[in-house]
């Protein structure tokens, strides 16, 4: 895992959740992670991770996510069992 990746990860589980990830660099991470990614109509994705799966939406028009759809991330991965070392 590059540092960049790493550090994404990081910041997803972070306490208290933060309002500055950008959505880019968290998919970017799920795609790491060798989760599928499916394109959805508008800004939907389903991504599927160790046979979980779960339903985003990309943000717009900004680029950093909002809270509520980091703490979703956060619960996708450690169902998919990630978890940061």
């Amino acid at each position: 895992m590059n540092k960049k990746h790493k550090r994404t990860l990081e910041a997803v589980f972070k306490t208290p959740v933060q309002s500055n990830v950008v959505w880019g660099d968290v998919e970017s991470l799920f795609m790491h992670l060798g989760a599928r990614i499916k394109e959805g109509s508008g800004s939907r994705l389903a991504v599927e991770l160790n046979g979980v799966r779960a339903y985003f939406h990309r943000p717009h028009p900004r680029k950093e996510t909002d809270k509520g759809a980091l703490i979703s991330a956060r619960r996708f991965l450690e169902n998919a069992g990630v978890k940061p070392c």
